[in-house]
């Protein structure tokens, strides 16, 4: 079982340059960053999470950006997304950025990905909520044919285009692996089946039961239930928890940093509060690194 982080990135937190030296440096095995383009003020979707709606959350930077500089400054932590709002943007363009990054980076890309949750901010993108979970699940199609052939096409409701060239291709074989982020349930579960390398759930509650429902879904679609990894994030650094995880076959736990953690608001999330936290993190690395 792996053990990285993700931290909610921002104007006032912890340069991503740094924090990603600080990670590789400890032995943990990858860093996420989250995205939001912006929250509109208008807004009239509660946060699943639970209200009030943080700071940190229109502060964030670009995470493609933002890990762009943490892999010229690394060599072997794999470099995340969790989770990117894939519906936000052109999927051509995306294709093409997310496979500079990981061909730059040597392969170490991971997209982990989500329909979203903010309806205003997806609608400012032109996206309706109705149509979010189509719209994904094209776009990622999408840009896995562009990483994958030669002279790719596509042709959906929502994403077309004709035989084209699109280069670089990316390291990793056959694409980056896509890690889908949500809820449990048969309709999320159909995506993660179809098109996804793993599931990305928020924490671990119930998370027994759901894999088998997970698996159970995989075998009655005829896919290898173990060609799905499971990736808790978000989680706490709590012995007894990390010990479930390893229990049951989880893959990856990302452990949250501040103020993803909530231990902060997004102005406490310096290096001089990160750092310690890293260093109680990486005491945990080698008792569950494979």
């Amino acid at each position: 079982m792996r053990l990285g982080v993700m931290v909610l990135a921002t104007d006032l937190t912890m340069p991503p340059a740094e924090l990603a030296e600080a990670v590789e440096s400890r032995g943990l095995s990858s860093l996420f960053l989250p995205e939001h383009t912006h929250i509109p003020t208008c807004r009239l979707t509660p946060y699943p999470g639970g209200e009030p709606l943080n700071e940190e959350f229109h502060r964030m930077l670009d995470p493609l950006v933002a890990l762009s500089i943490a892999a010229a400054v690394t060599s072997t932590i794999e470099l995340g997304t969790g989770v990117m709002l894939v519906n936000q943007h052109d999927p051509i363009v995306l294709a093409k950025q997310i496979a500079t990054l990981d061909h730059l980076s040597n392969g170490r890309f991971v997209l982990g990905a989500g329909f979203g949750w903010n309806k205003e901010e997806m609608e400012h993108h032109g996206v309706r909520a109705t149509d979010r979970r189509k719209v994904f699940r094209e776009k990622v199609l999408a840009m896995q044919a562009l990483w994958t052939q030669d002279e790719a096409s596509f042709d959906g409701e929502f994403v077309s285009f004709s035989p084209s060239w699109a280069w670089p291709k990316p390291v990793r074989k056959p694409y980056p692996p896509v890690l889908l982020g949500g809820a449990a349930g048969p309709n999320f579960f159909t995506h993660v089946v179809e098109y996804a390398d793993g599931w990305l759930p928020i924490g671990g509650s119930n998370l027994r039961a759901d894999i088998q429902r997970l698996h159970r879904h995989a075998e009655s679609a005829g896919r290898d239930p173990q060609s799905l990894s499971i990736n808790v994030f978000g989680a706490r650094p709590n012995l007894g928890s990390l010990e479930r995880y390893q229990e049951l076959g989880v893959d990856r736990v990302v452990l949250a940093l501040p103020p993803a953690d909530r231990f902060t608001d997004v102005r406490g999330a310096t290096r001089d509060q990160i750092l310690p936290l890293l260093d109680g993190y990486s005491n945990l690395v080698q008792k569950f690194t494979d």
